[in-house]
């Protein structure tokens, strides 16, 4: 009965336990892990789905923490006879329970289990009682009982009965045994130390065998349940005749200790009884009395020598102490009984258990040192010093174990992890006990590090050097930045960003762009040596992390010169319109500086060196060229055959590959004045400036014609269009045709009507005679004048000129 209701409305009997669970629930208070231990009652062999008790309400849990904590049973049993119901925080019935083949004998039978909730962890210890109900029946392991009983029995002599077994335990389990009515026997009942009932049946008036050869009697075992239940057993009782004194033992009870785990045959004790008897009367036999414990299984007893033996598995964890009925019995029939007590010594033959509790992999790289991973429980089956456990870690790692509660372990970080460093763990636990020798158990958690975006981005050099030929195609790729992060995944994933900045006034990305995913650095124009002569910029790795982490590297892009310029004349100066000479004496020597030719290439390094070289001469035995500094000098002296004009081209070429050259032309004269030189050189003035404005004249020409028939296109449709919509108006407003004539217009068969005049007028230089010129009809003035410079270059100065002038026109000039 619990809570003082019958055990037929099954109620559910909640008890906390007091003292010093107490104590208990005062030291998990400064547990980082929450625990309780509750404790129900309820009958055996309830239903599945049978209400044990309501678990949040008794623990103070809200159903909602119960869902998410993954509230669950943990137990070290393969069969799990309870169930929770995390939506209604209740605990029920899952399989059937038989407290019969739980405990056997055992009172009380229990079963604890856990509940463990997460996120924080809870660890609640729950004890379930199983009370007993009558539902087995007394029951003998014998169908029969037979007695050999000597008529010369003295009176009071006693006969073992078989006992009989009742499952049950407690007021339901076997309370006393009745003998059928009789004239000879009476039955007394006795108790074994363990609580265990057994009858003798006690001779109380002598047999006669003359009279009753035989005796058929029943001995009936009843329990104390309600319904009453009950079993029996025939006694078959055969008189005989003569012998008159019974076996009787040295001892009243023997003692003796084996080893658990002993093998077969491993000597045990030597019981002894002695008959007064002489001849086959006095021949005893040992054996058993009581068969029902099972303990035949385990022990065995020589008939003849009484040395009792181990047959069976002895084992110390199943029972600690067994104790044995033995009979002795002449060949007449008569009896003695005795006790044999067998105590077994704990022997370490079982290694500890570790079972899991809970296990969390992966863990974050940036927890803090004694964040919990696990609980383990473990156990060892053993007792005294071979049953106390210590847990340690095996290997050298950064975790440790602490125990805050018997049998459970915590295993927590002992520093920071880092995945970089190491990404996964193999953590063996080992269990040993005290035990001679001791015994012990490994369990290996593996344990993954999960990342977190805590490595910036590194660059595999500090500054990165590239080099660049000018003229280079856009779009190259001039070299590959590269940059690792330790970390993985999205963590690692980086994109290479272009740091914004100027180059010259103009953004650094209208030179060049970074790949974001590769890092490649491309060009994107064309460089110029002589422009810019390299390009210093900053580059950005950065993660995809949250936060980002990123670091910056320089990297510096040299342009090398390519000789893309030709060598430039700065002297003598080459003009399109005037016309400079050199004047050499006559009278000069050899080796007479005439002029230097100075030029400059903008190219650097080799492509610049210039060398100097006479490609043309009038005379090519009179002047020379200094192949480095580009002196013009005479290489003999001057005679007056040598002709005044003299025409020299010089070839200036750089060192490049290829190389490249300007050519100049330098007028040298030959005289001893100025008139002389004026003289010779007019012709050649005239003659360059005729060609260079007849170019000018076809030029002009072309496009006045092209204009002019251009627009007598347009005007021509314009007329045309205009014309027929005049006609459509006059045609649908039935009015006139009055003609239109326009101002000037004259109806003859002349070839124009536009007046064609010309004017021109010549100013000449000196020595003019040699100058050509025919005039045209006046009209508008056309002036051409000569340079007075004394090189003669003659100008021309249009003033004014009609836009219909005929390409006919009468001036010439030579």
């Amino acid at each position: 009965m619990a809570c003082g209701i019958p055990p037929d409305t099954r109620c559910l009997k909640l008890r906390f336990c007091c003292g010093q669970n107490l104590r208990l629930l005062f030291f998990l208070f400064y547990l980082n892990m929450v625990s309780g231990h509750i404790r129900y009652s309820i009958p055996e062999e309830m239903k599945k789905g049978s209400l044990i008790g309501n678990v949040a309400q008794d623990l103070g849990l809200d159903l909602k923490r119960l869902r998410s904590g993954r509230a669950r049973i943990v137990t070290g049993e393969s069969i799990q006879y309870t169930e929770l119901k995390t939506d209604k925080g209740i605990l029920v019935v899952k399989e059937r329970i038989d407290r019969e083949q739980l405990c056997g004998d055992i009172t009380p039978c229990s079963f604890s289990f856990e509940m463990i909730l997460e996120n924080p962890m809870e660890l609640h210890q729950i004890t379930v009682e199983i009370t007993d109900i009558n539902d087995h029946s007394p029951k003998f392991k014998r169908d029969k009982i037979h007695f050999e009983i000597s008529e010369t029995a003295n009176t009071g002599a006693r006969f073992t009965l078989t006992s009989a077994e009742d499952q049950d335990v407690g007021v339901n389990g076997l309370r006393e045994y009745f003998l059928t009515e009789n004239d000879n026997f009476v039955l007394k009942q006795n108790s074994n130390a363990d609580g265990k009932k057994y009858a003798e049946m006690v001779l109380q008036k002598p047999l006669d065998r003359e009279t009753n050869p035989s005796l058929s009697l029943k001995l009936i075992a009843v329990d104390g349940g309600t319904p009453q239940r009950s079993g029996s057993v025939n006694i078959d009782i055969t008189v005989l005749d003569a012998n008159d004194n019974a076996p009787v033992f040295n001892q009243s009870v023997y003692k003796a200790t084996v080893l658990e785990n002993s093998p077969r045959d491993t000597y045990v004790t030597t019981v002894n009884a002695s008959d007064v008897d002489f001849g086959s009367n006095s021949v005893i036999t040992y054996y058993f009395s009581d068969l029902n414990s099972g303990l035949s299984d385990l022990f065995t007893v020589n008939e003849e020598s009484g040395v009792i033996s181990i047959t069976g598995l002895i084992d110390y964890e199943k029972d600690k102490k067994y104790e044995l009925r033995i009979e002795a019995k002449d060949q007449g029939g008569l009896t003695d009984s005795s006790k044999v007590i067998i105590e077994v010594t704990d022997v370490n033959d079982n290694a500890p258990i570790i079972s899991v509790m809970s296990f969390t992999s992966p863990v974050s790289e940036d927890s803090p040192s004694g964040t919990t991973i696990g609980i383990i429980n473990v156990k060892d089956l053993d007792s005294g010093d071979n049953g106390q456990v210590n847990c340690k870690i095996e290997q050298n790692a950064p975790f440790k174990i602490t125990s805050n509660l018997r049998n459970y372990y915590t295993l927590v970080t002992d520093t920071v992890l880092d995945r970089e460093s190491v990404s996964e763990y193999n953590i063996t636990v080992v269990a040993t006990d005290a035990g001679m020798p001791p015994l012990s158990t490994k369990r290996t958690f593996t344990l993954k590090v999960s990342d977190v975006n805590d490595n910036a981005p590194v660059f595999s050099q500090g500054v990165y050097n590239a080099f660049i030929t000018e003229n280079n195609s856009p779009g190259v790729s001039v070299l590959m930045l590269r940059a690792r992060d330790p970390d993985e995944n999205q963590n690692a994933r980086i994109s290479y960003i272009l740091e914004d900045a100027n180059i010259g006034g103009s953004p650094v990305s209208e030179y060049v762009s970074v790949n974001a995913e590769s890092g490649v650095v491309h060009i994107v124009r064309s460089f110029d040596y002589e422009q810019i002569k390299q390009l210093v910029f900053v580059v950005k790795a950065q993660d995809g992390g949250s936060p980002p982490l990123s670091s910056n590297v320089s990297v510096k892009i040299m342009i090398q010169d390519q000789n893309d310029n030709p060598p430039q004349v700065l002297y003598p100066v080459q003009t399109g319109g005037s016309l400079v000479a050199e004047m050499v004496p006559r009278s000069a020597d050899v080796g007479y500086l005439v002029t230097k030719v100075v030029a400059v290439d903008v190219d650097s390094g080799q492509n610049a060196w210039l060398s100097y070289k006479l490609q043309k001469a009038t005379d090519r035995a009179l002047f020379e060229v200094g192949l480095q500094n580009g002196e013009i000098r005479t290489i003999r002296q001057v005679t007056d055959k040598d002709a005044v004009k003299q025409r020299l081209t010089v070839i200036v070429e750089d060192n490049g590959q290829p190389s490249r050259s300007a050519t100049v032309i330098v007028n040298v004269a030959v005289a001893d004045s100025f008139p002389e030189v004026l003289s010779e050189f007019t012709d050649f003035t005239h003659d360059k400036e005729y060609n260079d404005n007849l170019t000018f004249y076809l030029v002009l020409a072309l496009a006045v014609v092209s204009f002019l028939f251009i627009t007598c296109l347009v005007v021509i449709i314009s007329v045309k269009i205009y014309r027929w919509r005049q006609s459509r108006v006059l045609y649908h407003s039935n009015l006139p045709v009055i003609p239109y004539y326009p101002p000037r217009y004259s109806d003859t068969l002349g070839t124009g009507t536009l007046q064609h005049v010309y004017n021109y007028e010549v100013c000449r230089t000196t020595d003019s005679r040699k100058s050509d010129c025919k005039f045209g009809r006046a009209g508008s003035q056309n002036v051409l004048i000569m340079d007075p410079s004394s090189t003669g270059t003659m100008q021309r100065i249009q003033s004014e000129k009609s836009i219909l002038d005929e390409p006919d026109s009468p001036l010439e000039v030579s």
